[in-house]
């Protein structure tokens, strides 16, 4: 099993900053790809940003050159940079692992409220 943990979130004015944390505990060997996906009120979960194993990152277009996603390797944490925000920007963010190409793991979800 691989447990997820974020923190991070909050309430912030558009334009401001906000950094996620996700800590990976558990079973942590085989992880090929991390990631945070975020769901807004009334819709679907989305791929915000990605990281496989090699360190190659992928980007919602909507993010892309405000949003930064890295690891820190000895931390076991997973971070998403988020600046510029904007009010779509809001919505509770999820922080993904997936194992061995085959289980997925979630986190519990962080609240992101960007206001006008």
């Amino acid at each position: 099993q691989v447990q997820l943990v974020e923190s991070g979130g909050g309430l912030v004015q558009a334009g401001g900053s906000l950094r996620l944390s996700c800590v990976v505990s558990g079973r942590i060997y085989g992880i090929n790809a991390m990631g945070w996906y975020r769901q807004a009120p009334g819709k679907q979960r989305e791929l915000v940003a990605g990281i496989t194993s090699s360190g190659r990152t992928n980007y919602a277009d909507s993010v892309k050159g405000r949003f930064t996603i890295s690891t820190d390797n000895a931390k076991n944490t997973v971070y998403l940079q988020m600046n510029s925000l904007k009010p779509e920007d809001t919505g509770v963010y999820y922080c993904h692992v997936q194992r061995a190409f085959t289980t997925d793991y979630w986190g519990q979800g962080t609240q992101v409220t960007v206001s006008s």
